[in-house]
């Protein structure tokens, strides 16, 4: 049986640990620590943590405010109200100034399930990858998000980091260690390459099998770097298979599928086929039906690989 591990609990977790390692860190929320775990951080540390009620862009500015005057600050509230309702706030406060500060939110995706399209974030990562000088991670696994939020306590400069309502199925171990800028080679391939993140790597390696049972050899690269992306890792996949498919949780327009194409087009033009939400708006629904819905599934990337063989053909 598939080990389901939640990516916020281990936020929790591990900003807790970097509370009692380091006094300078501080955590903020938005009336939501319950879901986004920053409750941990607050029982053990009340006088470092903040909340600012339902006041998102408040938020944002008075993490600016802690970042100039010394403190770690931890962002947290749903990804949808993050980087949506403040974006103003994370651009002009944050971003523009270089603050020290680390936006890690939660509920991003579809699989918010029942919560419906109010909060379903699919632009969130378009949005933050938009912001010149924002580091935007979307971990595949709970232990690659643990190493995430201890890397970006230790960089200095703005960090927006992705989770999700829902467990995901672990890919890694323990031992998993995040690097900005880097992708993982899960899997080599020969006739094309899938590059994922957050749990669509996880997607990705089903995918992979269903494909192999078919004769088709497909590479499994995660890519939870987006900005800054692992372009020769792109290029690589590019040059030694031909054909690309990228797989998010995000809209097609504007997250990793666009950060991939936008590099594949530039230095060496293959097919890339985007795996993601469509430019709609789905209704409210459990994750599994959603996924399904957007074809965010094995059997979905599988025949995206198929459409990227045959343009791979017509070449």
């Amino acid at each position: 049986m598939t080990n389901m591990l939640s990516l916020r609990d281990f936020y929790g977790k591990t900003l807790v640990e970097l509370g009692r390692s380091n006094k300078d860190v501080v955590a903020l929320d938005c009336d939501l620590s319950g879901s986004t775990r920053t409750s941990m951080f607050a029982k053990e540390f009340p006088d470092r943590f903040f909340n600012m009620g339902v006041a998102e862009q408040d938020m944002m500015g008075t993490a600016a405010g802690l970042a100039a005057g010394g403190k770690i600050p931890f962002a947290s509230t749903f990804a949808i109200f993050a980087t949506g309702r403040a974006w103003e706030q994370i651009r002009q406060s944050i971003a523009y100034p270089d603050a020290n500060v680390k936006i890690v939110a939660s509920h991003g995706g579809i699989t918010v399930g029942q919560d419906g399209p109010s909060h379903q974030a699919g632009e969130d990562i378009s949005l933050m990858r938009s912001i010149p000088g924002m580091t935007v991670i979307v971990p595949a696994d709970a232990h690659e998000a643990a190493d995430a939020v201890r890397w970006a306590a230790s960089h200095v400069g703005p960090v927006y980091i992705r989770l999700t309502r829902d467990k995901f199925p672990v890919v890694y171990d323990e031992k998993k260690t995040f690097a900005v800028g880097k992708s993982t080679s899960l899997k080599k391939g020969k006739d094309l390459t899938f590059v994922a993140c957050g749990m669509l790597t996880y997607v990705a390696l089903e995918a992979e099998k269903m494909l192999a049972n078919d004769g088709i050899s497909a590479g499994v690269i995660d890519m939870a770097s987006i900005k800054p992306l692992d372009e020769q890792a792109v290029l690589d996949a590019a040059v030694e298979t031909g054909a690309i498919v990228t797989a998010e949780e995000h809209s097609i327009i504007g997250g990793l599928g666009s950060a991939v194409a936008e590099t594949v087009s530039e230095k060496h033009p293959v097919p890339v086929i985007r795996a993601g939400i469509p430019d709609t708006y789905l209704s409210s629904g459990t994750p599994e039906e959603l996924m399904e819905a957007a074809h965010l599934t094995p059997k979905g990337l599988a025949d995206c690989a198929r459409r990227a063989l045959a343009l791979k053909k017509k070449k």
